[in-house]
């Protein structure tokens, strides 16, 4: 009953963002940034047994069953076998466990946040990215939760080509912000991964932004940890090839995933709002190939 209440009384709107957002965001993510290193099976096992009293955390296709820090159960692996990949060549899949978001057309270069909170695509992306590939297109937001699985994986066989770190804030990035704080995914900090799928070419733009208390990510195939206090190149071409369904990062704790593409795709007909999706499922977006 008590453990009812407190989370009835956090749901509630003026509540959560007041407590989320209202308070010294990049002070406490570097703090939870240190918190989730630390070395300690016993302190790592009871923060996952009070996180669990606030989410539906579900270990049970997890790797491993046991983790010595909490950036361990962040970024834990999956069970070998435990998802499969649809094989379909004309389905892109969705690169994340995520919760779907606004989707729909990029007008004119605009895209939706929330309704009647629109922003620039350009802004988005940085000063230095030309976004003309994408002026039409389509987009998607993925929201990723803290429970669910933190990593991405290519959802086509594909090249990636660049990526720019873009430092900034961490505001929460659930609805209840979104309908409050204007521009917020081009205020926090984030990087655009620039891709290319290796059968047709298209070009597709991968946007990971961080949020309150999760703003860290790993590319793998830069070994680079992005995060609050990184100083390295904000600008970084690379040319990395992955197969659909590969693992491509670790999303320490960032989120959500925000997906661009070009008028040549179109969305699925399972593709709705506020749905739960795996990164393996076609739920994402079909080419018309």
């Amino acid at each position: 009953m008590k453990i009812d209440f407190f989370r009835q009384f956090f749901l509630q709107e003026d509540i959560n963002f007041l407590l989320t957002n209202r308070v010294p965001r990049i002070f406490l993510t570097r703090c939870m940034g240190w918190f989730s290193q630390i070395q300690s099976p016993l302190l790592t096992r009871l923060t996952i047994r009070v996180w669990r009293l606030f989410t539906t955390l579900d270990l049970s296709d997890a790797k491993k069953q046991s983790f010595g820090s909490l950036h361990e159960c962040f970024t834990r692996e999956l069970l070998p076998g435990s998802r499969t990949v649809d094989a379909d060549a004309a389905v892109l899949c969705s690169p994340c466990d995520a919760i779907v978001g606004a989707f729909g057309q990029v007008v004119d270069g605009m895209v939706m946040q929330a309704k009647g909170f629109p922003y620039a695509m350009a802004e988005l992306f940085g000063p230095s990215q030309d976004t003309s590939d994408f002026k039409d297109g389509c987009f998607v937001t993925l929201r990723l939760t803290s429970a669910m699985y933190h990593r991405f994986h290519a959802p086509h066989d594909l090249q990636v080509e660049h990526v720019t770190y873009i430092s900034g804030d961490t505001w929460n990035v659930n609805p209840i912000a979104l309908q409050r704080v204007e521009r917020l995914f081009c205020r926090n900090e984030r990087a655009v991964l620039r891709t290319r799928l290796s059968a047709t070419g298209h070009p597709i733009a991968l946007v990971p932004v961080a949020a309150i208390l999760v703003a860290s990510m790993r590319f793998h195939f830069l070994d680079v940890l992005m995060n609050l206090r990184y100083r390295g190149a904000n600008e970084i071409p690379c040319a990395a090839r992955f197969s659909k369904g590969r693992n491509s990062a670790g999303l320490s704790m960032a989120r959500p995933l925000f997906c661009l593409r070009r008028r040549a795709f179109k969305f699925a007909k399972a593709f709705k709002p506020a749905r739960r999706c795996a990164w393996v499922r076609p739920y994402y977006i079909y080419p018309r190939l």
